[in-house]
């Protein structure tokens, strides 16, 4: 799988990334340790090279399930994790990336990044300057390489920089949720910043296994996703996904592979995308080799602004 550039850095990352918020099961259902290693070990068979994972994801297990499935080809891979919105403080912030680095059992991380903007969850309101200055001192000792944000306006983004130099921006984006692309993305296409999307299948729905009398299961944190429990919003998702279908079977692939094909051939995007068992990995590996001509990325664009456009304006994708 070819790499890119982590922003300006001299980093190299995967277009496709495994996520694994859901390899720390808190707020996940059927999750299974065994399962998850074998998944991002299969991604990294297959060229997945980029891993991100957060302090937060099972309050340190996502890391430690992390380290269980790469530690023997470390420097092969590239480990992104994040600092949450409650641990911004400077001496907090240090600690913080003493016991990722614990529980991904390294002496360096690839890329830290913020989680949430501070004040986040009805977190402390820190000054952007105080963290940064305690990324900037990890990143002079050596404990990480490069610096990133997640969640962030593009004020926020402008703001942090001033401090600091950031790589990169983690934000919700796929071709059904797209706020980005009026605010942040341009910012992150002038400055070379690498966007990083999570939920680039809109937590499962752009795979199409999701039915148009869906249940979930109890516990699933899904039921307060915009796209899910808002009728109007889910109905037109199917409506779109039929229209999808058939551009996916002119391409020889599935509904989740073209989405995440459409997703890494738009500037400077990466696709962040979670795994529950080697076969997602395998299938997800393979998006990248999927080559959309430019009236097909133009046709799944359409497709996706359906959905898109009568959504409300609030960047966040759930109602927690």
């Amino acid at each position: 799988m070819k790499t890119r550039k982590l922003g300006n850095s001299e980093i190299e990352i995967s277009p496709i990334i495994v996520g694994t918020w859901q390899a720390g099961k808190k707020m996940w259902v059927g999750i299974e340790d065994s399962e998850t290693i074998k998944a991002i070990r299969a991604a990294f068979d297959r060229g997945i090279t980029t891993i991100d994972t957060a302090e937060v994801y099972g309050d340190g297990h996502s890391e430690q399930i992390v380290a269980r499935s790469l530690s023997d080809v470390r420097e092969q891979v590239v480990y992104a994790t994040k600092v949450f919105c409650n641990h911004l403080k400077y001496d907090q912030v240090l600690e913080a990336c003493d016991r990722s680095l614990a529980n991904l059992k390294t002496d360096y991380i690839d890329l830290y990044q913020i989680h949430w903007p501070a004040g986040s969850f009805k977190s402390e309101a820190v000054p952007i300057e105080e963290t940064m200055r305690a990324l900037n001192h990890l990143k002079e000792v050596g404990k990480i390489r490069a610096i990133g944000v997640s969640n962030f306006s593009r004020a926020q983004m402008e703001e942090a920089a001033q401090y600091g130099t950031i790589e990169s921006l983690q934000p919700p984006y796929s071709l059904f949720w797209r706020p980005i692309e009026q605010d942040q993305k341009p910012y992150c296409e002038a400055n070379n910043l690498s966007i990083l999307a999570y939920s680039p299948l809109a937590q499962g729905l752009l795979t199409g296994k999701f039915g148009r009398d869906c249940q979930l299961a109890e516990g699933d944190h899904r039921v307060k996703n915009k796209l899910f429990y808002k009728k109007d919003n889910y109905q037109r998702v199917q409506d779109a996904l039929d229209k999808l279908r058939p551009i996916a079977d002119r391409h020889q692939c599935t509904l989740a592979q073209l989405s995440l094909a459409w997703l890494i051939a738009q500037p400077h995007t990466q696709a962040i995308v979670g795994v529950r068992n080697a076969e997602q990995a395998i299938a997800n590996a393979k998006a990248a080799e999927i080559e959309l001509p430019p009236e097909t990325l133009q046709e799944i664009d359409a497709i996706g602004r359906t959905v898109t456009d009568p959504l409300d304006e609030g960047a966040v994708m759930w109602d927690f």
